[in-house]
Parts: C-alpha cells; structure tokens; sequence
C-alpha cells in the first residue's frame, strides 16, 4: 500500500475523557504582517528559544540559544505529546488533560539510546521512556493520588525522522545537490529548503538545504495557530461552530478578506480557521491568538513537538512589536517537522489534519509554488510575505509521490519570491523523474 492511501489511513484512539489544557492565557502584543494594534508582548521564557538580537543577515535571526540536536525528541501519543530534551535534562508533557510546562528531570538518564526518568507535577507522576529514534515506540505512564495509572503509547518523533527505507531513500539524496546550486545562485537572498517524502517512494527520505535559516516566518507561523486551534477541536474544548466576537479594533491591514466586511460581528472558528489559510487573514490570525489565550500556547504547542527554531512573538502588523525587536521566526527544517506531524496523524486526528490540507489547498496567493509547477498539480500550501522575507511551504499531493516541502528565504521579497519559485520547481522536476533515473551531477 503506498503511502498515498496512508494518508487517511492514521487509527487514532483520541482520549475520551478531554479536559480543559492547563495554560495560562495571556494576551500579549501582536504579531507580524504589518501595523496594528501594540501591547506589551508576552515573552515565552521556555527553555530554547532564543532571546532577541541583531542579525548577521537581513532578515534573519542568529542561532538559537540552545541549537537543536538530533537528540531532542518528542512521543506522539493520543491526544498529546511528551517531550524529551537529554541534552538539556528537561521534559514537557502537553496532552488533553493538562499541560505540565517545560520540567527539569536532573535525574534524566539515557541508557542504550533510550531517555528515561520521572517527573511530578502538581501530584501528578509521569514515568517515561523514550527511545531517541524516530518511528520507534516509546510510553508514558501517568499516575496521580486518585487515578489508576494510564499507560500512553506512542510513535518518537524526531527532527528529521529517519528513513523508513534506507535504499529507497538513498534515492532522493541527489535532490540536496540540485536545491545546494540554486540555495547558491540565489547571491541576494539567504534561503533554505526542506523536503520530506511522504509517500513511501523515496522511504520516507528526508534532505535538507540549509535546513536551520532562521528568517522572519511572516505568514508561515499562522501554521501552527491553526494547528493549536484544531488540537483543541480533538480535544473536545472548542467546537468549529463556536462564534467570536470581531470589533472594528481588530481590523488590520495587509493580507486577508474580513477587512473588507462590516464590524462588530461574530465569526465562526471555522470561518477564522478558513480565511486564515485561504486568504492568509491577518484579522483572522489576531482574533485567534487572543481567542488561544496570546502567544502562550502557541509556543507551548512548539515547544512540546521541540521546535527550537520557532516562536510567536508579535501579531500581525504590529510594526511598533517589530520595531521592540520582538518577531516571528522559523526554519525549513520547522516547518517539515510540523507537516510531517500533521500529515501522520501525530498531532491532530485525521478529521483535522484533513480540515488543515484542505484549507491549504484554497490558498488563493499563488505566486509561488503553483507558478513554478505545471498548470493542475495539486499542492496544499502556505505563503509568507515581508519586505525581507519570502516563503512558500505545504505539500505536494501528486498521487504516489506526496511531499512535504519548506522554501524559506531572507533578503528582498521580489527576488525571493524568484528564488522561492526556482526551488518548487526544481523539486518537482526531481519528483515527476522516473526514480531509477535520478543519478548525482
């Protein structure tokens, strides 16, 4: 069966009893397309991220404070997940029933390439072991003074997962090549990309071009709101039918529909998750940072997959937060490490992981990746556009040779967008190439 016919095909058994998460909700300042209404931000102080400086790039943000490593892990089990950071002893369950943060776990050992250890929260004990490979099985066991123990098995995710077939992923290996040439033709604009295949023809091959640049995520970070506003749908804590309050005072600029229409009104979540994807809403994204409870949880979502290259920290249009220096930012490798999560059920149930492709696939800014391909390729994706940044990521739904891909660039839009364009298209050269014909330059 290819991997094409998987993609439905994810049995999750989500936890029946949901429980509300266990976050504190702030509502800190805005985020990120252009002007909009500032506040004092809330500044993620998780392990990991990096704090704000000057970059060496336009565009981009210096290396992480605590750079990633093949290490840091994390177990998808339903209905949450358990991170585990050997290297830095610290753990974080985040689930339906409760969110534990970022936890010290000096006691954190790694024998045989496996982290195990316990930790209590709040009375609550959560004895984990974790293998430190990605595809493997790991488990959770959770106990408290007044429940039995629950045993939470699950898939170790991992940044990049490796291969499911070593010799058929050795196949896709000449692509890193082809995308190094145009990473380098492109002397204006520091760029990065990220391919995984997803349908089992390359066995589940991951490569990457500068795969940890770290520019602006613009748009590209909406992402992972939508992701956090669906894990909360699974959840059972929110329905898609609920209706939000929209006042003039969220009306922004920049990309999106709502601002064309007439305030006060309620709109649907599903309304907000729609146009946040279709038309890369930017009204959209602020309503649902508040709504989500600020910056928090969304960057306790990211840090429970270890994403440490990426963090909400401003709205949309909020050019006095850019001028703080406060700013959004992600890598290729990032964004693959969520698609792929979400393509493999191991973040959202089927259900929304269908909900989140087929909104990607009305995206309606087109530019980019459906430019570069020929007319009628069916790609799910998602822009992001700042006058020193230019993105385009998603999937490529070509039955039998589905793809996840991320081309992020820094330096001039115009020519980024060029760049952006010049990567799609020489992915999908590589993809539509008969396999056994695809031989190193």
């Amino acid at each position: 069966m290819s991997k094409s016919d998987k993609h439905p095909r994810v049995p999750l058994k989500w936890l029946t009893a949901a429980v509300a998460l266990a976050v504190v909700a702030t509502t800190g300042p805005a985020t990120a397309d252009g002007p909009g209404a500032a506040a004092e931000p809330d500044h993620p102080s998780t392990p990991g991220y990096a704090a704000e400086g000057q970059s060496h790039e336009p565009g981009l943000e210096p290396t992480p404070e605590r750079a990633p490593t093949s290490e840091v892990s994390w177990l998808s089990f339903p209905g949450g997940a358990f991170a585990v950071d050997p290297l830095g002893h610290t753990v974080r369950y985040r689930a339906c029933d409760g969110d534990t943060g970022r936890v010290a776990d000096p006691d954190l050992r790694v024998a045989a390439g496996v982290a195990s250890g316990e930790v209590t929260v709040e009375g609550r004990s959560f004895r984990y072991r974790v293998p430190l490979v990605g595809r493997t099985q790991g488990t959770v066991v959770v106990s408290g003074p007044q429940a039995q123990p629950v045993e939470l098995t699950g898939v170790v995710v991992t940044s990049p997962q490796p291969p499911t077939d070593p010799v058929a992923g050795a196949r896709l290996l000449p692509l890193s090549g082809q995308l190094a040439r145009v990473v380098a033709d492109a002397s204006l604009n520091p760029a990065g990309a990220t391919v995984r295949d997803l349908s089992g023809r390359y066995g589940d091959q991951q490569i990457a071009v500068n795969g940890a640049l770290r520019p602006k995520a613009a748009s590209v970070i909406k992402l992972w709101i939508l992701v956090e506003l669906l894990r909360r749908v699974d959840c059972g804590q929110v329905s898609l039918d609920e209706g939000v309050l929209v006042t003039p005072a969220d009306v922004v600029g920049g990309t999106g529909q709502l601002q064309f229409e007439t305030f006060p009104q309620v709109v649907t979540l599903h309304r907000l998750a729609q146009y946040l994807i279709k038309y890369s809403d930017n009204i959209a994204a602020n309503v649902l940072i508040t709504y989500l409870g600020g910056f928090a949880p969304v960057n306790a979502l990211i840090d429970s997959m270890n994403q440490r290259s990426t963090i909400l920290a401003r709205r949309m249009l909020d050019s006095a937060a850019a001028q703080r220096g406060e700013e959004n930012y992600t890598s290729p490798d990032d964004v693959v490490s969520l698609l792929g999560a979400v393509w493999d059920g191991e973040i959202l149930t089927p259900a929304s992981r269908d909900l989140m492709i087929g909104f990607m696939r009305e995206q309606t800014l087109n530019t980019k990746i459906p430019a570069a391909l020929p007319p009628g390729v069916p790609v799910a994706h998602k822009t992001g556009d700042l006058p020193d940044a230019s993105h385009d990521v998603g999937y490529y739904l070509i039955p039998g040779t589905e793809t996840a891909v991320a081309f992020l660039t820094a330096g001039p839009m115009a020519t980024g967008d060029e760049t952006v364009r010049r990567m799609a298209r020489t992915v999908y050269d590589f993809l539509v190439t008969p396999a056994d014909g695809a031989v190193e330059e």
